[in-house]
């Protein structure tokens, strides 16, 4: 699930000191908002740094990031989005390769995060924290600096790192994302249909914020709530237990999610949901991985909402959607396309296939990615000569235009609504002394979608434990990453050319347990 690509309103309310946004206890105004970032963009400006600038941004979803977003935005820069969970290792490439001058994080022991980029020398390195572990401190920026007038009422553009089909996760400047031949009054078109014709946000409106901020949906999912007059509360990390709560609380009438997420919300028992006042709640929003029907219907009924389905990518924004009704009609459809977005099937020599016939599923976008970050335009192995994103997913259109996917062209891991690239994990597999070939698959999985598996051949003469192999990925890779089971083989199957038959290996799964 990607950003909806909201149109670049700012925040302008009627009553500056109405509450933009709740974290726990704590709630920001307007004004607040807006004071306390421009006292963080002195203070960030005092440290060198300026228009032009990539300040990384490792934070869980709370109020701090609203206010770091908004003074990197008066300061001209750019936010670099890095996910809280990843191992030292894996932020220091995206660091060197974004450009990243200074590092703003939350991490309660910053010591092995500061220590592993000291090679880098950024200008600063500031820490939320309620004690001094870092030199510079979040509050103290903030509260030692006076409120100058910066212009600046938006959130700042935004450098998203996807974990792409093939090598290391590549970098996507959002803002370098649009299609020139989209003007603005079909951009603003595709806006509102993206936010399923204004049901989206809106005056009034309270979003609960449960996904995190380093992703795509995150960010513009607030976005488009705040700058559509509504308001948000934050939830630091997902917690099905207190949602009911927050619900009642707050009265919440919007939630979007990851299929993980409802599902967890819905394990709860009923008796204890219908424990909360949970009427407030209508529009639930989910995507970022394949959505049953039967979940959504069980949303419905349970939480009384209506339900939408949402698919789309960093690459390519917002691409289709679909009701509830929609899904009814249509079981396993993932939507039709959003206004200006155009789907294409085609074959394996790349002509087009009719309504009914499975091949890859092209997409052409107002938000097409023009290339990654640092790296040449996409090729014609990615994008074609008509702009069309090669998706890498498998699927067809029906005659009445609904997109129904079925497989993966790539290898790709979805998780949580998380990608994973199995080629990460096998690299680091390959490293143990004991592994001669490692192979990573996504196999299904009821909470998460889909979970990784690892398959191994050892060294001739070598051994080695299931534990012992994915406890050597601790400290390397974030933790969802792991694999959940390994499987010995004697040999890895492969084709004649030697390639690497990763269906062989989930057709080994059926009813097979780890040796």
């Amino acid at each position: 699930m990607a950003s909806p690509d909201m149109s670049s309103a700012p925040f302008t309310p009627d009553d500056p000191s109405a509450i933009a946004a709740w974290d726990g206890d704590r709630s920001l105004s307007y004004e607040q908002w807006d004071d306390r970032a421009a006292r963080l963009a002195e203070g960030l400006a005092g440290l060198g740094l300026g228009n032009g600038d990539r300040v990384a941004v490792r934070m869980h979803t709370r109020l701090e990031w609203l206010v770091t977003s908004l003074a990197i935005a008066k300061i001209g820069g750019t936010l670099v989005g890095l996910n809280y969970r990843f191992t030292p290792r894996e932020v220091l490439p995206i660091l060197r390769d974004s450009g990243t001058v200074a590092l703003i994080l939350d991490d309660d022991d910053p010591a092995p995060l500061v220590q592993a980029i000291g090679p880098l020398a950024l200008r600063a390195v500031v820490h939320l924290s309620d004690r001094p572990v870092l030199p510079v401190s979040f509050d103290a920026l903030i509260d030692k600096n006076p409120a100058a007038v910066r212009a600046a009422s938006d959130l700042a553009p935004m450098i998203l790192y996807s974990s792409g089909t093939t090598g290391a996760p590549k970098g996507v400047l959002l803002s370098d994302r649009r299609d020139a031949g989209f003007g603005p009054a079909q951009l603003a078109e595709y806006a509102h249909s993206v936010a399923f014709e204004g049901a989206v946000g809106g005056p009034g409106t309270v979003s609960l914020v449960s996904l995190p901020l380093h992703h795509g949906i995150g960010p513009a999912y607030t976005r488009s709530a705040l700058a559509s007059g509504g308001q948000v509360v934050l939830q630091r990390k997902f917690d099905p237990v207190e949602l009911p709560s927050l619900v009642e609380r707050h009265r919440i009438t919007h939630w979007t999610c990851v299929p993980t997420m409802l599902t967890r919300a819905l394990a709860q028992p009923v008796e204890l949901l219908r424990q909360h006042d949970l009427s407030s709640l209508r529009f639930i929003q989910v995507g970022g991985a394949p959505v049953g029907n039967a979940l959504k219907e069980r949303a419905a009924t349970t939480l009384q909402a209506d339900v939408y389905e949402s698919y789309g990518a960093i690459e390519t924004g917002m691409i289709a959607g679909a009701s509830l009704d929609e899904n009814r009609a249509k079981p396993g459809t993932v939507g039709r396309p959003f206004r200006h977005v155009d789907i294409r099937i085609v074959d394996e020599a790349g002509d087009a296939v009719p309504p009914g016939t499975s091949g890859e599923v092209l997409i052409r976008t107002p938000m097409i990615v023009r290339g990654y970050l640092g790296q040449e335009p996409l090729g014609p192995d990615k994008v074609d000569a008509q702009g069309y994103y090669r998706s890498g997913d498998v699927g067809h259109l029906d005659e009445d235009g609904y997109l129904f996917l079925s497989d993966r062209i790539s290898d790709l891991i979805i998780a949580g609504g998380a990608n994973i690239n199995p080629l990460e994990i096998e690299e680091v597999l390959s490293t143990h002394p004991a592994v001669s070939l490692a192979a990573v698959v996504g196999v299904p999985d009821a909470d998460r979608g889909e979970q990784p598996v690892a398959f191994v051949e050892l060294r001739p003469g070598a051994s080695a434990t299931e534990a012992e192999l994915i406890g050597s990925l601790d400290g390397v890779l974030a933790k969802y990453k792991w694999p959940r089971r390994v499987h010995f083989v004697d040999t890895m199957p492969t084709n004649s050319s030697g390639k690497l038959l990763k269906r062989d290996l989930r057709t080994l799964l059926e009813g097979s347990p780890a040796t």
